[in-house]
């Protein structure tokens, strides 16, 4: 039978208090404490300071009167203060006639005890200046600790409000505010700092939830139509061949609508992280968009007008690529027929620039400012045809914020979109692409500076 080992308590124990585990850390003095303790301390070391320079001024100024050394001998060996005082011989001038009536006291020096006497009167006076001093720094010290506490607690009792705003915060209770009144100090602007941060929050959290719902609902509906098709297939087994191959094309349909809005969904997601750096011509990106929808543009009978001059960047190719896409695509599908649209890049102010406009419709300034909203649509029914999901632009202005660049929407005044894409400039490296281009303009992709009609 095997005895237990006595390295298993010890070990037991040492689990029990390993780092793992930290212990809840006892609360620390309150700030309202610490800057009472701070001002009534510096208050008690300046008063310290006030009384040492005031004492050594006095100890080396003060000078007992010489009637009150001569009072307190006669008092301390019980003869008359007039006895200690000088006289003179009558008839007799000068020095030689001036006589002290005790010239010792018990064999001490008058003059030796009157200088003991002036030397104790001082060190008393001393004693009793400091001694005063110090009890009425005191009294004065607890006054000044009370109204350093109560000055304090009225400072910082708009931390109090802070606190317990973001005690009660939820996702319910974003909406509330602190709303704090008073000078324009550094609380109030810790509290207006606090209440921008919560509509930054509620808005945020408001989007997020937008988002969620109508991502839901997009992705619902291309499930229910898959859902629908299989139930009356499964239904009916006297389903024909051509009811089968229209029923597999609807389910295709749906299934590549799914696939186009959870690819978009995911290039919203890569937006967010920052991007990998690489060298992309934005010309170049516009030059293949163009030609890859060329015969949708010629099918609405669409003029294009390209301009394109190298526009070097530093970021990912395939989220640039996306964005060029994506504005040109919206430039032709949201177009009128016999429109035109125009593509524009070119470096100005130490940026690149891509410009991108096109005809239409009116568009008020109201709504453009909501076409960066994920999901927004200003016509339902256009975009459900051309399977467009309102992401669009959306996914335009987080690829240029996660390049640090910057998008603008400006409605023409004949009906139509302009959009500015500027993005910081790529170095130019001897030898580069763009700089090739710079130097020979023959050497620049074909179509540059063109115009088409469809």
């Amino acid at each position: 039978m095997s005895t237990p080992s006595p390295a298993g308590p010890a070990t037991a124990g040492y689990a029990a208090s390993s780092p793992t585990s930290k212990p809840a850390g006892r609360r620390g003095l309150t700030i309202r404490l610490k800057l009472t303790l701070w001002y009534g301390g510096l208050f008690v070391l300046a008063g310290v300071v006030l009384i040492a320079i005031n004492f050594f001024m006095v100890r080396d100024s003060l000078t007992p009167a010489p009637e009150k050394a001569r009072a307190a001998v006669a008092e301390r060996f019980g003869i008359p203060p007039e006895a200690l005082e000088f006289g003179r011989l009558p008839g007799i001038p000068g020095e030689q006639g001036r006589i002290e009536r005790y010239v010792t006291i018990n064999g001490i020096p008058l003059p030796r005890l009157l200088s003991e006497a002036q030397r104790e009167l001082k060190e008393e006076a001393l004693r009793q200046l400091w001694t005063w001093s110090l009890v009425a720094l005191a009294i004065v010290a607890v006054v000044t600790f009370g109204g350093a506490w109560l000055l304090a607690g009225r400072m910082l009792r708009p931390l109090h409000a802070i606190t317990s705003t973001a005690r009660r915060l939820s996702t319910t209770t974003l909406h509330e505010r602190i709303n704090l009144h008073g000078p324009r100090d550094e609380l109030k602007e810790l509290a207006d700092t606090f209440d921008e941060m919560l509509s930054r929050l509620d808005a945020a959290f408001t989007a997020q939830k937008e988002f969620v719902a109508n991502a839901s609902h997009e992705l619902r509906t291309p499930l229910t139509i898959i859902r629908t098709e299989i139930d009356v297939a499964l239904s009916d087994p006297d389903l024909s061949p051509q009811e089968l191959a229209e029923m597999g094309a609807a389910v295709t349909e749906a299934v590549e609508r799914s696939e186009r809005l959870i690819d978009a969904l995911l290039v919203l997601a890569s937006a967010e992280s920052p991007p990998v750096q690489s060298e992309v011509d934005l010309a170049e990106l516009a030059q293949k968009e163009v030609e890859l929808r060329s015969e949708e543009a010629d099918e609405q009978g669409l003029r294009l007008e390209l301009d394109l001059s190298p526009a070097l960047v530093s970021g990912d190719r395939s989220l640039l690529e996306r964005l060029v896409g994506n504005l040109v695509e919206n430039a032709i599908r949201h177009n009128l027929p016999g429109g035109w649209f125009s593509v524009r890049t070119l470096t100005a102010q130490g940026g690149a620039v891509l410009e991108i406009a096109n005809s239409g419709p009116l568009i008020s300034p109201e709504e453009t400012e909501r076409l960066f909203d994920r999901f927004y649509r200003p016509d339902r029914s256009r975009s459900r045809k051309t399977g467009g999901f309102g992401l669009g632009l959306s996914i335009v202005k987080s690829v240029a914020t996660a390049h640090k660049g910057t998008v603008q929407l400006i409605p023409l005044a004949e009906g139509g979109l302009r959009v500015l894409v500027r993005l910081p400039v790529a170095p130019t490296r001897p030898g580069s692409s763009a700089a090739s281009a710079a130097r020979n303009p023959a050497a620049s992709p074909p179509g540059h500076s063109v115009s088409t009609t469809g």
